[in-house]
């Protein structure tokens, strides 16, 4: 079970999956950080290999089911990435929106008051700012190296007692690992996203726990 969720957003270790359209690949890894313990899981598969068939609307959202049966029975939120009517169709917990993906008005109007939606900020708090009436989350990064985005613009972890100083739910991501997860949530984010060293790892469920033993989420409300 997951260790904490609020009304506003993951708290601990999310996971992001790998951009991964092949279920046959997938969805063992996502079976294996279920195992080990993770607290919220982001279904990002933005491109995939060349003619993957789940690039296919139907196909995607087959997939994504799979997905969310999965997150069920652990329960553990799935939040979907850039697809709002995916999301939404699929019942998931929540989307995920970037900076090019859409009018967080319009998403948050379509959502209803009780999924959540987590907004992109990169290293901008002023865009924190100006999304927060419709935002449940946002998220900063990228916080380190990343080979996910090794170009993504940097963004520096004080960001995160600005956000708490205004009462911002925050998640760190971008090169975001075993060595530095504890740092991030120190520095005061409510959870931090992981892709790399969680699904490269050779044993993914191990890498869950190693990772979420060394996080301390904040209580709920803080």
């Amino acid at each position: 079970m997951p260790l904490q969720t609020n009304e506003r957003g993951p708290r601990g270790l999310y996971a992001i999956t790998p951009d991964i359209g092949d279920p046959l690949r997938l969805l063992p890894l996502i079976d294996q950080v279920l195992e080990g313990g993770i607290d919220a899981l982001q279904f990002r598969v933005k491109h995939g290999p060349v003619g993957d068939p789940y690039r296919c609307a139907s196909a995607l959202r087959d997939l994504a089911v799979q997905i969310k049966t999965r997150c069920d029975a652990y329960g553990v939120p799935l939040i979907v990435n850039d697809n709002l009517e995916l999301a939404c169709e699929i019942e998931a917990r929540g989307v995920h929106l970037g900076r090019d993906d859409g009018d967080p008005a319009a998403a948050r109007q379509r959502l209803g008051p009780h999924r959540w939606l987590g907004i992109s900020c990169y290293n901008d708090f002023d865009r924190a700012l100006a999304v927060r009436a419709w935002a449940d989350h946002v998220g900063f990064g990228s916080l380190f190296a990343s080979s996910t985005k090794p170009a993504a613009v940097r963004a520096p972890l004080a960001l995160f007692a600005q956000a708490r100083a205004q009462g911002l739910h925050a998640v760190g991501i971008g090169g975001v690992n075993r060595d530095n997860a504890a740092q991030v949530m120190a520095a005061g984010a409510h959870a931090v996203a992981v892709i790399a060293d969680l699904f490269e790892d050779p044993n993914p469920a191990d890498a869950a726990r190693l990772i979420r033993s060394r996080i301390q989420p904040a209580p709920p409300g803080v």
